[in-house]
């Protein structure tokens, strides 16, 4: 892992310490950030390194209009301009997209995991707000997220490490991650290969008052990352990428919430774990063509979940077998992706990109009821269960199992054109062609209920569309831009995986979001203060919504209502001298239904228009402040930072809110020789306790408690 030198870039603006502009790649194509119609922000390697930064949590909340539903390791979702149905996960594709150097990490239909990439050899995450889904898809109704990892380097031989260490409160260890990267040039300036592997202990900090653990809530993240990268000649660029990363979970993160006031307690029978799993191998062609750049993308992704809840704290042990029922979930899913695309190159007026890609899911899971002891329960008591043995109604004590399962292939082609006026004014026209095909199954199989089984095989659901994108920008010098701009989103439908027992509708369709925005970027005082400014109208159409069934709270999702988001996101940034930084990211975020949604559970029938939106807090701040002398050879620097969180309901009827806290971190780094950095850091410095989410009003996710730990970097180059 390179330590940059000075160019640390601020998330807001995109630019770094020396008012540099960064190069994001948000369009398919590399641009200035401050060039691009659109919100999108960059938080760079400087940026995730001064922050200690491990993983989503630590840092993408900085962003403006980013909020972070942070529930489960590995399945919590990032929320964009208040785009969400819940504080928990979505029950279909989520509502943001994921990419890792533009190859997507959400598959189309519910994602058994949503790969949270470790930050160490990032070179940047980007975050494009609003929706995408033009050029990246289904699965984009908030925006995106595109991490951009280093690739091998043929130039030079490079190596990094990272250890931090650090104490949690409440905690029953102590936290540690050791990292490590090495480049390795194979033929000078040709040839090259990069592997990175990483381990990550995050100690756990709530009690588990039922097994009688402290600290029950411990994560093991490992990880390794490869990159080869062959330059035959200065046109052709032939890169591999392979990705595997995996969360163990010992017990969940929620806790009870009436435990007593701030608790960090949860009560369940056994340790309620949860594993994730996701490997990626991809192959990617660049080739310049002299006036326009091909580039081919090929993917194979695989994706693993098992996961287990005790639902004895909803009502008790089993009576039969005196054991607690477990809700267990084992899933798969296979994707392969390609994609294909064509940009003009050069500084003419006239410029355009054409593509298309291909998806192709398959994807299985067993959800299931297990009680120890109940095959055997069975088999004691035949004329209970009409004489039907155990083996059949509970196999492996699977008191209930429903097994779904989703092909899903989807064919498309994007494109964007745009044309300078006079050197200033810029209007883009794209657009999105896309056919699915989906073909789900859900199968509810015998079970000790003796609910009787049910084999619901809809056939081929079919759904194309077009969406368009528009922009038109005015950029009259380098310190100023005005832009207007409309998008679109859109999320594909499915089924629900419990709707034979609970009754709920069978089947849901898609939904869409249309965004009106216009924006402004200008240095009021070059490279001392600027501005970046943006508001906007987002329709939510049809919306998909996770409910949830009385008594056994069974997640479903139905279609219904829509609604209304008005926003304002401003980022400042303030340099008076060389070595003082202040950047502030405030944003102010209404978002309500504009009509009925409708839930036959709920009170009237369902929850009317002018209800907030799950989790959509109205106000979003984040401040930063460093200080670094950078002339110095020990290059001392000092940052403390600040992130506010406005209440907002956890769920749609739920009394309950989150947010309203107030959370400080502390960083501070030397350079202690050359290529090795030391530092130290404190988050959540106040100890300050905060509802994250919670999809039952009992129950939900809380902020980690102070934390206090030192870091240790080396970079050879």
């Amino acid at each position: 892992m390179t330590i940059p030198s000075a160019a640390m870039a601020q998330a807001a603006s995109a630019a770094d310490a020396d008012g540099g502009d960064i190069v994001v790649t948000a369009t398919k194509r590399n641009e200035a950030a401050s060039d691009i119609a659109g919100s999108v922000s960059a938080v760079t390697e400087r940026d995730l390194q001064q922050l200690n930064a491990q993983s989503l949590s630590d840092y993408i909340t900085r962003v403006p209009g980013v909020v972070f539903n942070d529930y489960q390791p590995g399945v919590s979702e990032v929320v964009i301009r208040g785009v969400a149905s819940t504080t928990y996960h979505e029950a279909n594709q989520a509502t943001t997209g994921y990419y890792i150097n533009q190859i997507p990490l959400v598959e189309p239909g519910f994602p058994l995991v949503i790969p949270d990439i470790d930050s160490f050899d990032v070179k940047q995450v980007e975050v494009l707000r609003g929706p995408q889904g033009t050029l990246f898809g289904s699965s984009s109704l908030g925006g995106a997220v595109n991490y951009v990892v280093n690739e091998a380097d043929p130039s030079a031989v490079d190596a990094g490490a990272e250890g931090i260490l650090s104490s949690t409160r409440r905690s029953g260890a102590a936290s540690y991650a050791g990292k490590a990267m090495v480049n390795l040039p194979i033929v000078a300036d040709k040839l090259a290969a990069r592997v990175v592997a990483l381990q990550r202990y995050d100690a756990g900090y709530l009690t588990n008052v039922g097994t009688g653990e402290k600290g029950s809530n411990d994560l093991r993240v490992r990880g390794l990352r490869g990159s080869i990268v062959f330059t035959p000649t200065e046109s052709t660029k032939l890169s591999a990428l392979g990705l595997y990363q995996e969360y163990d979970l010992d017990d969940q993160t929620y806790v009870l919430f009436g435990n007593g006031p701030k608790t960090y307690e949860r009560n369940t029978n056994v340790d309620e774990f949860q594993d994730t799993e996701i490997q990626l191998y991809s192959l990617r062609l660049d080739q310049e063509l002299g006036g326009a750049s091909l580039t081919a993308i090929g993917s194979h992704t695989i994706k693993k979940a098992n996961l287990a809840f005790d639902d004895s704290i909803f009502g008790g042990n089993d009576p039969r077998t005196n054991t607690p029922q477990l809700s267990s979930s084992v899933g798969k899913s296979t994707t392969n992706y390609g994609e294909l695309r064509l940009a003009s190159t050069g500084d003419g007026p006239f410029t355009w990109l054409i593509g298309g890609n291909y998806t192709r899911l398959r994807s299985r899971s067993t959800d299931g009821a297990f009680i120890d002891g109940i095959g055997a329960y069975i088999d004691a008591n035949p004329a209970l269960f009409g004489g039907q043995p155990g083996s059949v109604l509970a196999p492996g004590d699977l008191a209930r199992r429903t097994v779904g399962t989703s092909r899903v292939r989807e064919l498309a082609a994007f494109g964007e054109l745009s044309y300078t006026f006079a050197d200033v004014l810029t209007l883009t026209a794209g657009g999105r062609l896309f056919d699915y095909k989906s073909s789900p199954r859900l199968q509810f199989l015998p079970n000790a209920a003796l609910i009787a089984p049910f084999d619901y095989r809809p056939g081929a659901r079919k759904e194309s569309g077009f969406i368009p994108k528009v922009s038109l920008s005015y950029k009259p010098s380098s310190r100023f831009m005005v832009y207007a701009l409309y998008s679109e989103g859109f999320r594909i439908g499915g089924i629900n995986t419990y709707a034979v027992a609970t009754g709920v509708p069978l089947e849901f369709d898609s939904d869409s979001t249309q965004n009106y925005e216009i924006g402004t970027r200008f240095d009021l005082v070059p490279g001392t203060m600027s501005f970046d400014i943006a508001a906007f109208h987002i329709k939510w159409n049809d919306i998909q919504s996770r409910l949830f069934t009385p008594v056994t709270f069974n997640a479903f999702t139905v279609n219904g209502g829509g609604a209304k988001i008005d926003g304002v996101e401003l980022s400042l940034t303030f340099r008076p001298t060389r070595n003082l930084t202040y950047t502030a990211n405030v944003t102010y975020n209404d978002a309500r239904l504009s009509s009925l949604l409708p839930d036959s559970f709920a009170a009237g029938g369902g929850y009317a228009a002018g209800t907030r939106l799950p989790g959509a807090s109205d106000w979003i701040i984040a401040n930063q402040l460093d200080f670094e002398l950078r002339d110095s050879p020990l290059h001392p620097r000092i940052g403390i930072a600040h992130r506010y969180l406005s209440k907002a309901p956890v769920a749609f009827g739920a009394v309950l809110q989150k947010g309203d806290y107030n959370l400080i971190d502390l960083n501070a780094s030397l350079r202690v020789a050359e290529g090795v950095e030391a530092g130290v850091f404190a988050k959540n410095l106040f100890d300050k306790y905060g509802i994250l989410n919670a999809p039952f009003s009992f129950a939900g996710s809380v902020t980690r408690p102070r934390t206090i730990g030192a870091s240790l970097r080396f970079g050879l180059r």
